[in-house]
């Protein structure tokens, strides 16, 4: 058999699904990231959408070559990744580049780079391996959580320093899901909550700024202070109601264009989109995205390998929280943490982050057939 019916036999038998909800939802956001950004007088802003596109292309590609290597290698490389993303974590520590007043970033040349982006993934990796070799069969006590809480401890603290403390979150939502999926017992579940309750009130009264204190009593009441920290989340809501049922139309939104909502083209895309696309709209884009994390739960459903299952749903994680959280901050469900909505918001390591998460659970799904 030659090369070129094997690589058609591979087409045949490759699984396009994840890539090709999570191409579609792009091509809703690139076109909503132009409209959200096009009246800017900055043509760095205005131009945002340009740079998207590279990084869209440069990420299909990433997760497209990932797609193909054995997933038996995720495992077998799992510790090593996630001390590589550790490391990368130290080094925006010491060398990292500041931005917006926190020090977030890697530079190479003119590329500048999220570690802490990597470090969901890396934590789903090490904590599946971690749970298929140390506790297959049985339900998790406490006693069993104590490694898998210090290995995802070690990158959510490295990113709260940053400052980052809505990525620092989302690694510890993700962590739980993981938990509950490999089953915890009812008596731990209980004694986790009464921790994090208790945890909850000792960070917030030490171990938060007093800006990220005040994110919280906005949240709570946004109007009692109007033009500072409750300004993004009213001038949301405003976007949100004023698209109505229809929306504005394309390019028509008036808090973009009179730039009244900051940073429109990252945390608060989903505003836009709601003010020029209404609720029908919306209720579209969350379709899209009810359909990828079924796809996943599907996924971590039929395959035979534990660990495969668990870092499927992992992924899924990644992408529900994100979702979950951005939509509810800008609806003032939830404060205002900066968690970008996948695939719609401007930011090339998210872009780069979820494309590998889609590169990794197609080689799962492929590895059915391929491997």
């Amino acid at each position: 058999m030659d090369y070129s019916t094997k690589f058609a036999n591979a087409l045949k038998k490759y699984d396009f699904s994840f890539f090709g909800t999570l191409s579609i939802i792009f091509l809703v956001g690139i076109v909503n990231l132009y409209s959200a950004t096009h009246a800017s007088n900055e043509s760095s802003i205005a131009n945002l959408y340009k740079v998207q596109i590279v990084w869209f292309f440069l990420s299909m590609a990433i997760g497209v070559g990932i797609s193909f290597v054995n997933p038996r290698n995720f495992f077998r490389f799992s510790y090593i990744i996630y001390l590589g993303c550790i490391a990368m974590l130290l080094a925006v520590l010491a060398l990292g580049h500041v931005g917006m007043g926190a020090q977030r970033w890697l530079g190479f040349g003119s590329i500048k780079f999220q570690p802490s982006e990597l470090s969901k993934i890396a934590v789903v990796l090490v904590l599946g391996r971690w749970f298929v070799r140390n506790n297959y069969e049985h339900e998790l006590s406490l006693s069993d959580m104590v490694i898998p809480l210090i290995l995802t401890a070690i990158p959510m603290l490295l990113v709260v320093v940053q400052p980052d403390l809505g990525t620092g979150l989302l690694i510890l939502l993700i962590f739980s899901v993981i938990a509950f999926y490999k089953k915890l017992k009812w008596r731990s579940i209980v004694v986790v909550v009464l921790l994090a309750m208790l945890t909850g009130g000792v960070v917030y009264k030490f171990g938060l700024k007093e800006y990220q204190r005040q994110r919280i009593l906005t949240f709570i009441d946004p109007t009692a202070d109007a033009r500072g920290f409750g300004y993004n989340a009213i001038q949301s809501k405003i976007a949100i109601g004023s698209g109505q049922f229809w929306g504005k139309g394309f390019k028509k939104s008036s808090q973009a264009s009179l730039s009244y909502l900051p940073e429109n083209h990252t945390d608060f895309i989903f505003s836009i989109y709601n003010e020029e696309h209404g609720l029908t709209g919306s209720l579209l884009l969350i379709f899209l995205y009810i359909v990828l994390l079924f796809r996943f739960l599907w996924l971590a459903g039929t395959v035979s390998n534990l660990y495969d299952s668990i870092i499927v749903i992992g992924f899924m994680s990644i992408f529900f929280w994100h979702t979950f959280i951005n939509m509810s901050m800008v609806m003032g469900l939830l404060p205002i943490v900066g968690i970008p909505l996948p695939l719609m918001s401007y930011g090339g390591s998210s872009l780069l982050t979820f494309f590998t998460c889609a590169g990794m659970a197609t080689s799962i799904s492929n590895s059915r057939n391929l491997f």
